[in-house]
């Protein structure tokens, strides 16, 4: 399954849409204040592809495994160094509201965390390739 994300921006617009598959969808992000490029960056949209990982393989295992969720929060964070430099201290907490026992809910956090497919792309260190268009 292919995902793809996709940002037009001029200063007449600023669009994006994400697709998954043959299912497209837009997102309503401001542009700057300038009206060049996104208002929100690309290291918070990192943080966000953690958490919205996260939050989603959260309910997906509980279901798989039995496991009753009324709620999850996941806070995702990391530090940027400077220009052209990698994050550091990439890290995420997860709180799951679920009458299930503490036991149950550990095992479905660290399951969990073993498959959600952002977190293993950004720990495997993918190369990411320029493509010339």
């Amino acid at each position: 399954m292919k995902i793809a994300a996709t940002v037009r921006s001029a200063s007449s617009q600023h669009e994006v849409v994400v697709s998954t598959g043959s299912t497209k969808q837009s997102l309503e992000v401001p542009p700057k204040s300038s009206g060049q490029g996104s208002s929100v960056n690309g290291g918070e949209f990192l943080m966000l592809a953690l958490a919205t990982c996260y939050c989603n393989d959260l309910y997906r295992e509980a279901a798989r495994l039995g496991i009753p969720v009324e709620s999850v929060e996941v806070e995702a964070s990391a530090e940027f160094p400077g220009i052209g430099l990698a994050a550091t201290n990439i890290a995420y907490r997860a709180k799951v509201s679920s009458r299930a026992a503490p036991a149950e809910i550990a095992e479905l956090l660290r399951v969990t965390d073993a498959v959600a497919k952002i977190h293993n792309t950004v720990r495997s260190g993918v190369p990411v390739t320029l493509e010339q268009s």
